[in-house]
């Protein structure tokens, strides 16, 4: 029998190799003479993110603001070292002129844990080249103007709606955003009203607000799929997505079994499906399983249905604070709609330089995300820094931390969409805004979206004002647990007829 002092040593030599194992890749970048915060045995740069004290976005912004003079740093997450860039040139060659050496993401794809998860924002770069170029002509602008038409009586419930919440009571406005958003999507995307603004809530919102909203379930594993990816394959066999995968798959497939069934077309997303099913030697090597598509579809709601949400409620929530800018906004969507004698054209809405200044500057201060993360899909030299990266390695472009940089955008926390006039674009560097990212892999459906988002302004704005009240979350804060760049809990305001 073993006695306590060979237990005692036993245990101190695993903890010996556990410690080394942790350090072990610690000297990656002080080899290659890159400077870069110390790391934590086992927490690397990470320990804050791992325990929820600070979000992604703050960490971003701080690592940014210590090393800011460097144009660029390694840090650590965990035991994997990362790359994080700061000189926008370095930048531009990540995204453009060398994208095909980091044409991934980065992002893994665990299709056992997450079926929904091999989608076009997700997928490497062999299956998404092929996936994007059969999906990019659904957001050209033949493909907006035909769905505008969708999109604008979807906007119309949006007033109407409105007009019952008016009523001086404090109102969740992301929520409305939401339901808003996902109405839209639903029937461009699925051709399917979703009836998210009735008195009884949909199941199709429920489903999509439980996908996105911070929950300890969701928290847990997102730290797991961060920090630990193949623990987290190994998940799936024990915990599989038993929610979202089923309950979107079965609306897609049948919807798509009744089309083909009734002989109904529709030029949405869906039939593009249908078209991919029908002529699969468009995308060799990749198997077009019903989860598959169905995850293509997923993603864009997804993508669409928050993001949009969130833009708008984030717009609405600083012309709340700057009535100025609001009653500006105002003049201009009232002097456009007399111009096309109270109805709304596509062609009106892309007219409205204000509205679009607007955006901008919201998503200059609020982004979809706090970085962008790109993969070496080979080894590689950045020239300028004599610094080569093996295949494989993630590099980190900190989008958040770029859109609030004084330097660049003077008085960075303060609202103001002459940020964006064609003069003060063009006295900065391409690589300051990347709200949509840049190069060959940024958002395929920006244009839908900038569409989407607009639309729901001018239909909020046009006969309703919006004040800040006592519930208002002054100063703005962003929720930790989210992946995403979303505030932590509701944005009330208050919503007047004029």
């Amino acid at each position: 029998m073993a006695s306590y002092f060979e237990i005692l040593c036993a245990a101190v030599v695993l903890f010996l190799v556990f410690y080394y194992y942790c350090v072990s890749t610690y000297d990656f970048w002080k080899k290659r003479g890159v400077s870069g915060p110390k790391p934590l045995p086992f927490f690397g740069n990470a320990k804050d993110l791992v325990f929820e004290r600070i979000s992604l976005a703050k960490f971003v912004q701080s690592t940014y603001e210590t090393y800011k003079h460097l144009p660029m740093i390694g840090i650590y997450m965990c035991r994997e070292p990362l790359l994080f860039l700061n000189d926008p040139d370095l930048i531009k060659d990540v995204l453009i002129r060398d994208f095909n050496k980091f044409a991934d993401r980065g992002l893994n794809v665990h299709e056992r844990t997450e079926p929904l998860s091999p989608n076009l924002f997700f997928l490497e770069s062999e299956r998404w080249r092929p996936l994007r170029k059969q999906f990019s002509p659904m957001f050209s602008s033949k493909k907006l103007k035909d769905m505008f038409p969708i999109m604008l009586r979807c906007s119309v419930h949006l007033e109407k709606y409105l007009d019952k919440l008016s009523k001086k009571v404090p109102v969740d406005i992301r929520d409305v955003a939401a339901k808003y958003t996902t109405n839209v999507i639903g029937n461009c995307a699925f051709g399917i009203d979703m009836n998210a603004m009735e008195e009884q809530e949909s199941e199709f919102y429920r489903i999509a607000k439980q996908f996105i909203a911070p929950s300890r379930e969701n928290s847990l594993r997102l730290i797991v799929r961060r920090f630990s990816p193949k623990l987290y394959d190994l998940l799936g066999y024990i915990v599989p997505d038993r929610i979202f995968a089923p309950f979107f798959t079965k609306l897609v497939m049948d919807t798509i079994q009744y089309r083909k069934e009734h002989d109904f077309f529709r030029p949405d997303f869906i039939n593009t499906l249908i078209e991919l099913r029908k002529h699969p030697e468009q995308l060799e090597n990749i198997e077009l399983t019903d989860t598959f598509l169905t995850a293509q579809l997923f993603i864009f709601f997804v993508a669409g249905f928050h993001t949009s949400a969130t833009t708008m409620s984030n717009a609405l929530y600083e012309l709340a604070l700057h009535h100025d800018l609001q009653n500006k906004l105002r003049a201009e969507i009232t002097e456009y709609y007399d111009k096309s004698d109270g109805e709304l054209q596509y062609e009106t809405i892309n007219e409205m330089k204000y509205l679009d200044k607007v955006i901008k500057e919201t998503l200059r201060m609020y982004p979809a995300g706090p970085d962008i993360r790109r993969k070496a899909t080979s080894s590689y030299t950045f020239d300028s820094m004599k610094v080569t990266i093996p295949k494989s390695m993630s590099v980190i472009i900190p989008l958040f931390a770029i859109h609030r940089d004084a330097n660049m955008y003077p008085n960075p926390d303060q609202f103001d969409p002459e940020r964006f006039s064609e003069e003060a674009i063009a006295a900065r560097h391409p690589m300051s805004y990347l709200a949509f990212g840049e190069g060959p892999r940024n958002c395929i459906a920006l244009r839908f979206g900038y569409l989407l988002t607009k639309l729901g302004l001018i239909k909020v704005l046009r006969n309703h004002k919006v004040d800040v009240c006592e519930k208002t979350m002054i100063p703005y804060e962003f929720e930790p647990k989210s992946f995403t760049l979303t505030p932590k809990g509701e944005i009330y305001l208050m919503i007047s007829k004029i």
